[in-house]
């Protein structure tokens, strides 16, 4: 009954629009073909970063260069010493990646929730949707500099890349498989598969095969030689700006943001590999809430309306108490990985469930302190920054993207997309 209200809702508020001349009959996007098709959608009511299929120019990169001779800026990378990396194993791994047909219906790829020109997480939702629209609860996880990460998933229980490719391979509301037997015989009824994973491994594909391959192009995906690493690690001092380089001081000094998003004297991956309790998760889990909250009705467009009124017609949240989920240790509630920074310009939204639209109300967020709660990490704490050092935060913040994003972006668009069956 709630959610027949809650259209009714949307509907009505629609109908005012249209009635108001806001909205003409000739914006109105169609309802059929390619799902991948954006056109239509050329109205101020809907923006995308993504691209339909056939206006996508596709040029490949030299994936591997990125991994044997990172950008400026990164360290070397971690390569397990059981599975070495090759040219074919990345072009194995690429194929995978783009392919739908992994997906129980053939319809859904890794690539539709870690979408190349959107950061490779999702721009236009808070959580991940897989497939046939299965609602997750937390954000698609950028997969930019990946290869360095120690822990996986927001709640850290994976710590190796080739391990974390089977979670949303088997998980219901995302790839949808009922186990890994089912993608194993799938791929092996595949003519463009045949004599693949022989050539690369040896033998045919099993399930440490497909996470090996898998793995080894997400650890292709470096980027860096930002704005930030020429001037830091390259020492240009005309590379930034120097609201820049005031926002870097205050990010490692009164800030102390570098506490757990560190940077070394030679390279810096922006994290400290560790979990922390913002009182983010607490508040959302308490059902603390704002007088007012966003509503998404289309993909990247959002409404404001009264919580009273959006908790009258929906559903509570599923409840996310973090790693206490993995642990069962009761200080472990609401503890959440700490993210790169690195793109973080590229990915929002932000927080482990995409609560936050900007850097700026991130940046807020922990400027007042975080939630407080009885498990908040002893770092979380009022930062009593001025609307102007925060600005200049925001600009070190943006310095942050790589030169190669959109090389990149271009890799991906350049592979192949696996035809439903």
């Amino acid at each position: 009954m709630k959610n027949c209200v809650f259209f009714l809702l949307l509907l009505m508020t629609s109908l005012n629009s249209f009635a108001a001349g806001e909205i003409s009959n000739t914006q109105i996007p169609q309802l059929h073909g390619a799902g991948d098709d954006k056109t239509g959608y050329e109205t101020k009511y809907y923006t995308t970063k993504s691209k339909a299929l056939t206006t996508r120019v596709g040029k490949k990169t030299d994936l591997l260069s990125l991994i044997k001779q990172p950008p400026l800026g990164l360290p070397n990378v971690p390569i397990p010493a059981n599975n070495p990396i090759s040219v074919e194993k990345i072009a194995l791994g690429r194929k995978l990646f783009y392919d739908r047909r992994l997906s129980l219906n053939s319809t859904f790829s890794c690539a539709m929730c870690h979408v190349p020109e959107q950061g490779f997480t999702h721009n236009e939702l808070a959580t991940a949707v897989g497939l046939e629209g299965r609602s997750g609860r937390r954000n698609s996880p950028t997969l930019f500099n990946i290869a360095y990460a120690e822990k996986l998933f927001h709640d850290g229980r994976e710590d190796t890349l080739e391990q974390q490719v089977w979670g949303p391979l088997l998980a219901h509301n995302e790839m949808g498989n009922p186990s890994p037997g089912v993608v194993l015989r799938k791929i092996r009824t595949l003519n463009d598969y045949n004599g693949l994973f022989e050539n690369v491994f040896n033998k045919p594909v099993n399930m440490e095969t497909l996470g090996m391959a898998l793995a080894t192009y997400q650890r292709s995906l470096n980027s860096a030689n930002s704005p930030f690493d020429q001037w830091y690690f390259g020492h240009n001092d005309a590379a930034v700006t120097p609201s820049v380089k005031r926002g870097f001081k205050l990010f490692r000094g009164k800030a102390n943001c570098i506490a757990c998003h560190t940077v070394n004297n030679d390279s810096a991956v922006f994290t400290d590999h560790k979990l922390h309790n913002t009182g983010h998760g607490f508040s959302v889990s308490t059902y603390q809430r704002p007088k007012k909250q966003r509503l998404l009705v289309a993909p990247g467009q959002y409404i404001e309306i009264d919580s009273d009124l959006f908790d009258s017609v929906s559903e509570k949240k599923p409840n996310d108490v973090g790693l206490y989920e993995i642990t069962e240790d009761p200080a472990d509630r609401w503890k959440y990985k700490t993210p790169t920074l690195r793109n973080i310009s590229l990915t929002a939204p932000y927080m482990h469930d995409g609560a936050f639209k900007t850097l700026e109300e991130v940046v807020n967020f922990y400027n007042h302190g975080g939630t407080p709660n009885e498990e908040l990490d002893p770092l979380i704490k009022p930062l009593g920054l001025t609307p102007n050092e925060i600005q200049d935060i925001l600009a070190f913040l943006n310095s942050l993207t790589g030169s190669n994003v959109d090389e990149l972006i271009a890799d991906g668009f350049a592979a192949p997309v696996g035809d439903t069956q």
